[in-house]
């Protein structure tokens, strides 16, 4: 049986249709897709496990609330994971993030 997930994870002016990358090999496919806002992210999803995926996890990127929004979205159908980041991390991850506001 082939494990199939989806790895979402924030890119402006991107598509998910046209910048998805899948990797398939050793009885696992993995598809990287982008969204341009994480507010994109719920029904792309609906989308990815329409096509069969069988988890999706979201990039740390993501607030709290954008990932309840995920599971919300998929009802159940799939598990939704979201990276986080250590605590000994947080100010780097900051810091990153502020070079983009």
């Amino acid at each position: 049986m082939n494990a199939v997930w989806a790895y979402i994870y924030e890119h402006p002016e991107s598509d998910p249709g046209r910048d998805r990358t899948t990797l398939d090999r050793a009885g696992q496919t993995t598809h990287l897709v982008p969204v341009p806002r994480a507010a994109d992210a719920p029904a792309l999803a609906v989308e990815l496990v329409g096509e069969g995926v069988g988890l999706i996890e979201l990039c740390g990127g993501f607030s709290l609330e954008d990932a309840a929004a995920v599971a919300r979205a998929v009802d159940g159908r799939v598990p939704v994971g979201h990276v986080a980041f250590a605590a000994d991390s947080l100010r780097a991850a900051a810091a990153y993030a502020a070079r983009f506001d």
